[in-house]
């Protein structure tokens, strides 16, 4: 019985935590993901606080493509070009303005980068498949030539290079500048993901999905496809803008060749690792963007490689592993890792709905 009273009280509270408000779901789950990020750079180095603060901005861009391309249906291979605009926001601002705060710098990259994406989304709203590729690889390939095209304003190849704003003197003697870094990085990127999990889950995703599963029948129902794919276009925006600024920030400088076609075609391949349309997808996704280069560094290193195939065998080593997660789970490692869940769930239950 006592077994059976603790199963009841989990059931209801598991129930009542269902029936809360979305929005306050996700605030709660930010917040603990946000201690759980201030608890883990306490005891790690600042090296690894900075890489642990690559993986989050890594995580908002790949949020925003998986909206995009799982919920949308739309595929887009310009992805890097609003981190560009992002990164470059935040540089100019920085230089230009040195007064403003950070938190101001953050909206108006991500305000620069939706404008940017409502152009697009609106140009490109009635294109599918390789032509809305094509399009949107136009921008990923064209855009940073901009930074080429005005030396004087954007950097040129050198590009901007800025002082970053470090702990604030209150907490300087007790938090070093990576660790600071990594918080205020995360912080935004668990704000942006809670925009992106409501949005997905909200009555928003539930029209974008009914655009993308049948764009006819969803007219004929009252929908509008193309203001919705523009929509999608442009939260996905403010996602790329948010990590290029955030990108910027911790680096302290803003390059074209950072944000070039490689980087555009990398964030797609993670989307595709991680699950299409999943939040969880995309942690897995910047998580082997990041640490796949790191093996492969360490490996080249190990072996003593030269510097030329150093620097590729860790392209080569996330292809090998994107071929691997493609054929072994369709669906992606978070689309595999709940197929596991739902199997060992039913082989504790068993075929008469009682544990085994």
């Amino acid at each position: 019985m006592t077994d059976d009273t603790a199963r009841t009280g989990r059931a209801a509270v598991l129930d009542r935590w269902r029936r809360s408000p979305m929005l306050l779901r996700h605030l709660a789950a930010a917040l603990a993901a946000f201690l759980g990020i201030v608890l883990l750079t306490s005891v790690t180095d600042p090296f690894t606080n900075l890489r642990i603060a690559t993986i989050g901005y890594h995580l908002v861009a790949v949020a925003g493509l998986a909206l995009l391309i799982g919920v949308s249906g739309q595929i887009s291979l310009g992805h890097g070009a609003f981190m560009f605009i992002g990164a470059y926001t935040m540089a100019l601002l920085v230089i230009h303005v040195p007064g403003s705060p950070l938190w101001a710098n953050l909206l108006l990259a991500i305000a620069a980068s939706c404008a940017a994406g409502v152009a697009v989304g609106a140009a490109t709203a009635r294109l599918h498949g390789p032509y809305l590729a094509g399009a949107t690889l136009i921008l990923a390939v064209g855009l940073p030539a901009v930074a080429l095209r005005y030396p004087e304003a954007l950097g040129g190849s050198n590009g901007l290079t800025f002082s970053v704003a470090g702990t604030p003197p209150a907490l300087s003697d007790t938090v070093p500048d990576p660790r600071w870094q990594s918080w205020v990085v995360w912080l935004a990127v668990l704000l942006a993901l809670v925009v992106v999990a409501n949005v997905s889950r909200g009555r928003l995703g539930r029209r974008l999905r009914a655009v993308r599963d049948d764009e006819a029948a969803a007219a004929l129902s009252g929908l509008r496809p193309g203001r919705l794919r523009t929509v999608a276009f442009v939260i996905s925006a403010g996602c790329g803008g948010l990590a290029g600024a955030l990108q910027a920030y911790l680096l302290g400088t803003a390059t074209p060749s950072s944000f070039g076609l490689a980087l555009s075609l990398s964030l797609l391949a993670a989307v595709v690792l991680g699950g299409l349309g999943s939040l969880w997808g995309a942690l897995w996704g910047a998580l082997a963007l990041v640490y796949v280069e790191v093996w492969g560094h360490d490996a080249a290193e190990a072996l003593g490689l030269s510097d030329h195939v150093a620097n590729n065998l860790p392209i080569a080593l996330f292809g090998a592993a994107l071929i691997a997660i493609v054929l072994l789970w369709p669906s992606g490692v978070q689309g595999g890792l709940a197929r596991l869940g739902a199997a060992v769930r039913t082989r504790r239950i068993g075929p008469g709905g009682r544990p085994d």
